[in-house]
């Protein structure tokens, strides 16, 4: 295994979605299929026009892929067959390196991406409605360590 992080591409779209797809599943099995099938249509149209998007490249397959709209993480995902490898470490160290400060929301009922973020050193700043799901999200926030 040698994950590489490189800017995304339109031909990334179809693995992105895959593993956006295959990881929200697991991540958020409290979202209708309805709701997942629209984000999945909003990430191709609306999302990843808009964001600075690096990908996470294993073996030539796109595995995982982080989405910065300024400081503002819109997305972290990573492939389950994937997780637990350092990938999600890796494209968060990168979006740390080109940003520095990031904020970004979590549903409250994904204890996988919570504990992640927590791990990474994110603190909360406010829980808050999110209407088109009808679940809470947290608002975080990570202060990078500051350089020397």
């Amino acid at each position: 295994m040698n994950p590489v992080i490189r800017n995304y591409e339109p031909t990334d779209l179809d693995e992105l979605l895959n593993a956006w797809m295959s990881a929200s599943i697991v991540a958020h099995p409290f979202l209708s299929p309805e709701f997942l099938a629209q984000e999945r249509e909003n990430i191709a149209t609306i999302y990843l026009p808009n964001a600075e998007t690096w990908v996470d490249e294993v073996d030539g397959a796109v595995v995982g892929f982080l989405a910065l709209l300024g400081n503002e993480v819109g997305g972290i995902f990573v492939a389950p067959t994937h997780q637990k490898r350092g990938i999600g470490r890796q494209l968060m160290d990168h979006a740390v390196s080109l940003r520095g400060d990031l904020e970004l929301e979590v549903f409250v009922d994904n204890s996988i991406g919570r504990g992640f973020y927590e791990h990474y050193g994110f603190v909360s700043l406010e829980q808050k409605p999110h209407p088109p799901s009808g679940h809470p999200v947290l608002r975080l926030r990570y202060e990078a360590p500051a350089t020397a």
